[in-house]
Order: C-alpha cells, then sequence, then structure tokens
C-alpha cells in the first residue's frame, strides 16, 4: 500500500520570492521509482557526473542509523520539533512513514534556487503529487525497470529481503507504475550507462527553461533600451 503523504498549506513561495531575478535560477528535480528499479544507484551516478548539482537532506524522527551523519543523509528532529515545523507550513510534503516522521522542507529548496544551483529531491509518487500542486515548475522524472520479471530479479538477487517483502514490494511497484503519466520524463533503467545518460540529459535541458533563464535574460534585454 502506497504510503499517505501530507502536504503544508502553503501553495506556493512568497511574492518577493517568485518574481527574484537572479541570473539564473536553479530547477527542482523529483526522481521516483519502484524498490528495485536501480534509483538509488542512478541517483548516485548523476550526483557525481553532475556539476552543481544538490541533494535535498530531508527532516526525520526516526533514529540516525550507524554511519549516517546529520545534515548529510537526514536533519534528524524530534517529533516534537518536526509537529511544530508542520504548525508553520515549514514542508512542500511530508509523511509519517511506519510511525516515522519525513519531510521536505520548503526553505531548502528556496535557498538552493536562490543560489542558481539545482536540486535533487528522491521521493515516492505521493510526495512527488504534493510537490507539483505546491511547486509546479518541479521537473519531474520516473525511473522504471524493462519489465516486471526483470524487477522481480533484481529483488530477489539481492537477498535482503523475505519472500512476504518482496511480494509486499512488488505490490507496492505495481500501485507506483500506474501513477507513470503524472511525470515528464520516463527513464527505463535496462543499461545503467545510458540510464544515467538520460538523467543528465534531462538536468542540461531543464537548466535552460524559460524560468531558469529569465534573469539572465532580462539583462541582455535591459541593455536593448527601448
Amino acid at each position: 500500500m502506497l504510503v499517505t503523504r501530507h502536504s503544508s498549506l502553503v501553495t506556493k513561495f512568497t511574492l518577493a520570492n517568485k518574481l527574484q531575478t537572479t541570473v539564473t535560477r536553479g530547477s527542482i528535480f523529483v526522481i521516483s521509482a519502484p524498490s528495485g528499479a536501480g534509483k538509488s544507484t542512478l541517483i548516485k551516478r548523476l550526483m557525481a557526473a553532475t556539476p552543481g548539482l544538490s541533494f535535498s537532506v530531508s527532516y526525520t524522527t526516526r533514529a540516525p542509523r550507524a554511519g549516517e551523519k546529520h545534515g548529510r543523509d537526514y536533519f534528524f528532529v524530534s517529533p516534537r520539533t518536526f509537529e511544530a515545523m508542520v504548525r508553520r507550513d515549514e514542508f512542500v510534503e511530508w509523511a509519517d512513514v511506519h510511525g516515522h516522521y519525513y519531510g521536505t522542507a520548503h526553505k531548502q529548496l528556496q535557498a538552493a534556487q536562490d543560489a542558481g544551483k539545482d536540486i535533487l529531491l528522491d521521493i515516492d509518487v505521493q510526495g512527488h503529487k504534493q510537490v507539483r500542486q505546491q511547486l509546479p515548475e518541479a521537473v519531474s522524472v520516473f525511473i522504471l525497470p524493462p519489465s516486471f520479471q526483470e524487477l522481480s530479479r533484481r529483488l530477489r538477487n539481492r537477498r535482503s529481503d523475505s519472500p512476504e517483502d518482496i511480494e509486499r514490494r512488488l505490490q507496492t511497484a505495481r500501485e507506483e507504475i500506474a501513477h507513470w503519466s503524472e511525470y515528464e520524463y520516463l527513464v527505463v533503467n535496462d543499461h545503467l550507462k545510458d540510464a544515467t545518460q538520460a538523467l543528465r540529459a534531462i538536468i542540461r535541458a531543464a537548466r535552460f527553461r524559460r524560468p531558469s533563464q529569465a534573469g539572465r535574460v532580462e539583462k541582455i534585454i535591459d541593455k536593448f533600451g527601448g
């Protein structure tokens, strides 16, 4: 079953932030995929090969795991702190996942955009729907496996889940893939190298969209006079 996500009541950034015209404005990228499609590996390769692309660090109320660092893997906060942030409408989206809260903060996305940096969000289809409601300019990418049989094979070959967990993941994958038409870009991860190149091409193209280049172009146009 898909995790239910929530969004704050705020539906857009302030008018002042919307009108800000830096030379270039960063883009927000949302990447979703069913478990086993290779999303984590693709994101690692994409981040390593793409200068100027930062990763959105989520807030969570769960305890840090071995090797995890505050501010790098997650912002680890108490339930009380998280709930206060929800009341202040500080999240673009948030979720209660198995008794722990997870959320993406407005301020992190805004700071990256204002600095002209692109930022990538790794969230599920429910989170994507909430982000698009508040930030319709976000670029969305859905990663698919080449087939259901291949997805099943990958999950079983990981040997990290019980048969029951694998069946649950496959059922969730069926539900998530049904949302493919809600995304702007679709990348089939048949070959890792090709899928990585496709993601890099999407990033490069988005950097030349009108919202990203408007500030730079306005400065050029000003020099043409009346």
